[in-house]
C-alpha cells in the first residue's frame, strides 16, 4: 500500500511524508491536505471498528486532533497512512474499551451509512441489504480485538502485516483474533447465509479484493 501523492487536491504534488514533514516544519495547510488525502479511509474504519456513528466521529476528531499535536513523533518506519490509521484504531478502541461494553448496532438508514458495502448477491438489493445488516450485527458483537483485526484485514483489506503494524502486534496475534472472529462471524450468520453464495460469506474490500468469512 503505497503512499499517495496523486489522491491529494489539485496542484499538491507532495506524498504524504513531505506532507507531515512540512506540517511539523509549520506549514498551516500541510496537515489538512493530508487529512483531505484520506479521511474517507479513515472514517471508513472509525465507523466499523466502534459500530456506532457518534463514537466514530468522536474517536476520529480525538485521532486526528493527537495525530496533528504528536505529527513530530512519527518515526518514519512505516508509512505515513498506517501511522494515521494506527492513531485512530486506538483511540477508537480505548473509547470502546471506557464504555466497558459493546456499543449498539443502529440500522442504517441509508446505503452510504455504513461505509464499504457488503454485498452476497448484487443483484437480490433487498436480500444484499439485508445480509450486509446481519454482517454488521454480528461484526459488532465480535470482541473488541478480533474486530477491530477483522476491521482491518477482511473489510478494509490490509494485509496482516499492514494490520500487525497498525495494531501494534504481531502478525501471528493478528492472524489468530482473524481466524477466532471469523469463526464466530460464521456461526451467527449461519441462518442468514445467501443460498447462492455458497458456503462463505464475503466482505468486499476497499482494494477491490474480497475475503471469506
Amino acid at each position: 500500500m503505497m503512499d499517495s501523492a496523486a489522491a491529494g487536491p489539485p496542484n499538491d504534488g507532495r506524498d504524504d511524508k513531505e506532507l507531515l514533514a512540512a506540517h511539523v516544519a509549520g506549514d498551516p495547510d500541510a496537515f489538512e491536505i493530508l487529512v483531505q488525502r484520506h479521511k474517507d479511509r479513515l472514517w471508513a474504519v472509525a465507523l466499523r471498528t466502534t459500530g456506532d456513528p457518534e463514537d466514530a466521529a468522536d474517536g476520529l476528531q480525538e485521532a486526528l486532533l493527537s495525530a496533528f499535536r504528536n505529527a513530530g513523533s512519527f518515526r518514519g518506519d512505516a508509512q505515513v497512512t498506517t501511522w494515521m490509521h494506527r492513531v485512530v484504531v486506538n483511540a477508537c478502541l480505548d473509547r470502546l474499551r471506557r464504555k466497558a461494553a459493546r456499543p449498539s448496532v443502529p440500522l442504517p438508514e441509508n446505503e452510504s451509512d455504513m461505509g464499504q458495502g457488503v454485498l452476497a448477491d448484487p443483484h437480490d438489493h433487498l436480500g444484499s441489504r439485508e445480509l450486509r445488516i446481519e454482517i454488521d450485527r454480528a461484526l459488532y458483537a465480535l470482541p473488541i480485538d478480533q474486530r477491530a483485526a477483522v476491521v482491518l484485514v477482511d473489510v478494509e483489506g490490509y494485509s496482516v502485516e499492514e494490520a500487525a503494524a497498525i495494531l501494534e502486534c504481531p502478525t501471528g496475534t493478528v492472524k489468530s483474533r482473524c481466524a477466532r472472529g471469523r469463526a464466530k462471524l460464521a456461526t451467527r450468520l449461519a441462518a442468514v447465509r445467501n443460498p447462492e453464495a455458497g458456503e462463505t460469506v464475503r466482505y468486499t474490500s476497499a482494494e477491490g479484493g474480497d475475503a471469506a468469512l
